[in-house]
């Protein structure tokens, strides 16, 4: 079978998608991956350097991948005790598989001359990223709907739903960045928190370290000691929407735009995301084996820019047929769809974007399903 090798400059279309028990899943396809000797790598072997840097695949697999000739450097192939100098250019030819991502449609709100809003599900990603290309809003946006190119004016956490803006040109897509580096946009969330939030407006000016190690963030005060204050300064306003006792939705004004900050200042508050697992409690769960294997899935330059009920994966309207894909003999993920490690049991946080709303223009979003309390 002759393999054709795609790259970012090969849009999703969509067939690349199968629909299964509630997920979108991408057919795995054979993917160019490129990257550029950074200094630290300078000096390694090309197989020491994958095995300590992408812990997805085995020192074997990588061994085997330099001698047919699917990791090459320079567009040349090389030995396996080959050393790097910096700047080369390293393709990493493989046989891609994306994780699933929920299946409800990327609802369009508007879409105006040079604006274009959507309603973004809880588990995708907003543009290629990681693991994900093509299960991303842009990729099936581009697969669905022929929008391309957009360009996201923000972004939310791949766990969050609501509201995403996108320019559809560079020149609105400036102005965008300037109105956001002014501080001339003002926007909301809701949550759905632990216990009955307080009355009245409740405002957290505490500054938020995010630590990349553990993908998690934590609240700094000032309690008078000498020890320095690391995180950056966040300020978060919250108001509660209605209660039932054992949990409240709250609407979260975040006047900064801290990692996590509405997520880690509600657990400051006593009142953490009810579905949180990482801020229902000061200790750090382990993250997944999903974010421990990391690969040579990194956007590169030329990849990334800075509710359908009909979609519900019913099982029995669909064909062995459709699921079918070419397995790869090197592929350390096939025969499966989605790749090893994925956390089937993942869910969308209880955090969802409602609004934005700027010197002349305010987009809205639709309450998600789970902000009525009964």
């Amino acid at each position: 079978m002759e393999i054709v090798w795609q790259t970012p400059a090969n849009p999703p279309e969509p067939h690349d998608y199968v629909f299964r028990n509630g997920k979108r899943y991408v057919r795995p396809y054979y993917f160019e991956f490129i990257s550029h000797v950074k200094n630290r790598w300078a000096g390694k072997t090309i197989v020491d350097l994958f095995s300590e840097e992408f812990k997805g695949r085995p020192y074997n697999y990588y061994v085997s991948a330099v001698k047919c000739g699917r990791l090459q450097v320079d567009g040349e192939m090389v030995h396996a005790g080959y050393v790097l100098q910096r700047s080369q250019k390293i393709s990493h030819f493989l046989h891609r598989h994306e994780p699933p991502v929920f299946a409800e449609a990327v609802q369009i709100l508007q879409d105006e001359t040079d604006v274009l809003t959507v309603c973004k599900p809880a588990s995708v990603p907003v543009h290629p990223c990681g693991q994900y290309r093509k299960n991303t809003v842009v990729g099936i946006l581009q697969a669905e709907n022929g929008l391309a190119p957009v360009f996201p004016v923000h972004r939310l956490d791949r766990l969050v739903s609501g509201l995403l803006i996108f320019a559809k040109n560079a020149e609105r897509a400036e102005k965008f960045r300037q109105e956001i580096e002014a501080g001339l946009i003002k926007k909301e969330y809701i949550a759905k928190v632990v216990g009955t939030f307080p009355e009245g407006e409740q405002i957290v000016d505490a500054n938020v370290n995010y630590n990349a190690r553990e993908g998690r963030s934590t609240v700094e005060v000032c309690d008078g000691s000498s020890k320095p204050i690391e995180g950056k300064t966040a300020c978060t306003k919250f108001e509660r929407i209605a209660t039932n006792g054992k949990h409240s939705i709250v609407l979260c004004k975040p006047v900064t735009g801290r990692t996590h900050q509405i997520r880690v200042h509600l657990q400051y508050t006593g009142h953490p995301i009810a579905n949180d697992a990482f801020y229902l409690t000061k200790d750090v769960p382990p993250r997944s084996s999903k974010r421990k294997a990391k690969e040579m899935d990194a956007p590169s330059p030329d990849e990334s820019p800075p509710l359908d009920s009909s979609r519900n994966g019913d099982d029995e309207a669909l064909t062995d047929e459709e699921f079918e894909f070419a397995l790869d003999p090197m592929c350390t993920n096939c025969p499966n769809l989605a790749p090893i490690g994925y956390d089937e049991d993942e869910e969308g946080l209880w955090l969802h974007c409602v609004c934005y709303t700027g010197p002349d223009w305010s987009y809205k979003c639709p309450y998600p399903s789970w902000a009525t309390l009964t």
